[in-house]
């Protein structure tokens, strides 16, 4: 569970309630059904349109990812490659065929699959950076939806803050209604500029940097898968692969830099 996450979603919310109580408002005058309808629904609608929907499914799936990152262990790989590598140098390339069904990521599966084959370790790294390369694309593309709404939401929020003047200018002769056409065209603007800095931009913002961690962690497997197929030595596939460590936010162990 990502702490972080839920940390600076309540703070954020927080700020604004406590600012309002503050300001000598009430939390029901920021509660208008109508301009959150104008707002998500406008900025949903604008996304749909620009988004194919097998982008914006897996963008909505995504969003799990905010608050269970998706499970990265790159000291964990690396122990596995250089088991690896022993067990090729000792018993062959096939030995390792046992391991692949015990991998859950498919990405793992296919690189331990390319390796048992026997396939030329330059083609090995060009089949996995293909693949890397198109999943990064795919991934990238349903980061930008939230992207997306994070620029549509406020310019929606104008929207509905023009539609409620509007309301207001033709009921001027009606005092009594002009309360609730003002506060729809406030709270919408409200709406449109806080979801998009508060929600959609941070969203987008984080999963990207996942989506780089996850990058940069199968461009270390395919270097040690290939260094497996090379026949390097254990240790030196492990110091290279441990080069990763700095890219990835993490550093090198006192062991790997012996």
């Amino acid at each position: 569970m990502d702490v972080t996450s839920l940390i600076g979603l309540a703070l954020g919310l927080s700020a604004i309630v406590v600012g309002q109580f503050l300001e000598g408002g009430s939390l029901s005058s920021l509660l208008q059904p109508t301009a959150f309808l104008i707002v998500i629904g406008g900025t949903t609608g604008a996304v749909l349109l620009q988004t194919p929907l097998r982008i914006f499914i897996g963008a909505v799936k995504m969003l799990a990812w905010i608050f269970r990152p998706p499970a990265l262990d790159p000291r964990e790989l690396i122990g596995k490659v250089v088991d690896w590598g022993r067990t090729a140098r000792r018993d062959g390339l096939l030995a390792l065929e046992a391991r692949i069904a015990a991998e859950a990521d498919p990405f793992v599966q296919k690189g331990l699959q390319l390796l048992v084959d026997g396939i030329e370790p330059t083609r090995m790294r060009e089949v996995l950076e293909t693949e890397i390369d198109m999943s990064e694309e795919q991934m990238k593309l349903r980061a930008k939806v939230w992207e997306s709404a994070g620029g549509y939401s406020p310019t929606i929020g104008i929207l509905g803050a023009v539609m409620g003047l509007i309301h207001v200018m033709e009921n001027l002769a009606d005092p009594a209604r002009l309360g609730a056409g003002i506060a729809v065209a406030f709270v919408a603007t409200i709406y449109g500029v806080g979801s998009a800095n508060l929600i959609f931009i941070p969203i987008s913002k984080k999963l990207t940097t996942y989506i780089r961690s996850i990058v940069i962690q199968r461009q270390m497997l395919v270097d040690g898968l290939v260094g497996v197929a090379q026949g390097d030595n254990p240790r030196l596939i492990e110091s290279r692969m441990q080069s990763y460590l700095a890219e990835s936010g993490e550093e090198s162990s006192p062991e790997g830099k012996s």
